[in-house]
């Protein structure tokens, strides 16, 4: 692997449960002792079920969750930033390098915007152009990459389907040139029909814009089509890290073993039943 672009060591991330006039309150631990490096270029799916912990993780990434403990490096080759102790100056600059896609392409979109400002909303906040010129330059630009029409920059969100949203979404996190995005559940609000596109055009954007993606799924048959490292979560903690083709001809953890046992089967005859995952009986 290449060096990495984020390292994440001993990374938690808790929240207090009410309070107590005597002790410490009890704490959720949303994230507990996490150890993760995403290789620059990289492809990297991050698994498990709701509640696993993983758009925590991939929101304290981006610095939009709370850090309890541990550290995040990111470190590009231009710059470097210690995510945990990022200084508000420094941040601007960090979320014009990392950026975010939602995973509901329905509420992420203003419907009171057109969608060249939507999509030209980060560059005018950071500050990054100079003129409504060169606003619109590289707004049609990365709406070209990201197969939008020029005539669609002048319409509303809700003229769009749920996969041209999605595609303004991309354009939105693109257009301020990041290195690094985290696709939170991106295709899991659309049609199976669509995802397949969105998938490609994420792939296809991975490689003409040397992007690095960290894809949050619960969908391990997603994850198995578009990523080429996979890192497994359960209940906060990480239970098991593989290329993808390595964990899913030979998975380690009796989590993932379960987590594989419950894709459906495309033979009519298979009806074997899907494995549960009991912590205490691998403990």
């Amino acid at each position: 692997m290449s060096r990495p672009l984020i390292r994440i060591k001993d990374l938690s991330i808790h929240f207090p449960l009410g309070r107590r006039l005597i002790g410490q309150p009890p704490v959720l631990k949303a994230v507990d002792g996490i150890n993760l490096d995403i290789p620059k270029g990289s492809f990297v799916g991050l698994v498990g079920e709701s509640g696993s912990g993983k758009t925590t993780l991939g929101r304290a990434i981006l610095r939009a969750a709370p850090i309890t403990h541990g550290s995040i490096t990111y470190d590009d080759g231009q710059r470097t930033f210690d995510v945990a102790n990022i200084k508000p100056r420094d941040l601007k600059e960090y979320r014009r390098r990392a950026q975010l896609i939602f995973q509901d392409p329905y509420a992420a979109l203003s419907p009171r915007m057109t969608v060249r400002d939507i999509i030209a909303e980060p560059l005018e906040v950071m500050g990054l152009t100079k003129s409504r010129a060169e606003t619109d330059e590289r707004v049609r630009e990365i709406a070209g990459k990201c197969r939008l029409n020029l005539e669609h920059l002048r319409r509303y969100p809700h003229a769009f389907s749920g996969g041209q949203r999605q595609r303004i979404s991309i354009a939105r996190a693109l257009v301020t040139g990041p290195k690094f995005v985290v696709a939170d559940e991106a295709v899991a609000a659309l049609d199976v029909s669509i995802q397949a596109d969105i998938l490609n055009l994420l792939k296809s954007l991975q490689r003409d814009l040397d992007l690095t993606f960290l894809f949050i799924s619960h969908d391990l048959s997603v994850v198995a089509h578009v990523c080429d490292f996979v890192a497994v979560m359960y209940h906060g903690k990480m239970m098991e890290q593989a290329p993808t083709r390595q964990l899913f001809a030979d998975p380690q953890h009796e989590y993932t073993k379960c987590l594989l046992s419950a894709i459906p089967s495309l033979d009519p005859d298979d009806r074997r039943p899907a494995r549960i995952y009991n912590p205490e009986e691998t403990a």
